[in-house]
């Protein structure tokens, strides 16, 4: 374990604070946000923090290639969408299996991001509907391919060689403390 590298963050919605820690007689630092495997994780779990951040992400990757993506471009719409979803889908779905169940506010950023872009992609005019611009262009909205994502963890924990696993996702904890919607209620809805 590194003493430089390591933060204290105590996930409660309460708002005490817990007791530092020390490691060989060195405080931890205390945090409210740390970032984990590429997932910005703050106190409470409300998963806003990595949904600005990825927001910040995606508009600098958009912004580096507009050239490939603008009107000005020679390429394909087939391409760019593609291109569109090679890189950019590739960054804010990562991790969704988690992240996918914030308040609604949360998923709007992400989807006025996408529409804005497919926008720009097909070249579309403003009196595009954004359903009729998504269907068009055949791509699922945020939500539905968070859906789509969730329904294929569930499928895969049921069906899953390991037991230990299958057991821990049907015999969970039901007691809900916290008014929050988990990953598996996507597949629900």
């Amino acid at each position: 374990m590194n003493q430089a590298k390591s933060v204290q963050v105590t996930f409660t919605t309460r708002k005490h604070a817990c007791p530092p820690l020390t490691f060989n007689n060195v405080p931890i630092p205390v945090a409210t946000e740390v970032k984990y495997l590429g997932l910005q994780l703050d106190h409470r779990l409300t998963w806003h923090a990595h949904i600005r951040a990825k927001r910040r992400q995606l508009d600098i990757m958009f912004s580096q290639m507009f050239w490939l993506f603008g009107r000005n471009s020679k390429l394909s719409l087939n391409n760019k969408l593609l291109l569109y979803k090679m890189i950019l889908e590739t960054i804010w779905s990562y991790g969704v299996q988690l992240w996918g169940c914030p308040k609604p506010t949360g998923l709007k950023t992400i989807q006025r991001f996408q529409s804005k872009r497919l926008r720009t992609i097909a070249n579309a005019p403003w009196y595009v509907s954004n359903q009729i611009l998504h269907n068009d262009l055949h791509m699922p909205s945020i939500t539905e391919e968070i859906r789509r994502v969730a329904t294929k963890y569930n499928d895969k924990t049921h069906n899953h060689a390991n037991n230990l696993i299958e057991h821990l996702y049907h015999n969970g904890p039901t007691d809900r403390r916290l008014r929050r919607t988990w990953p598996a209620d996507r597949v629900l809805h």
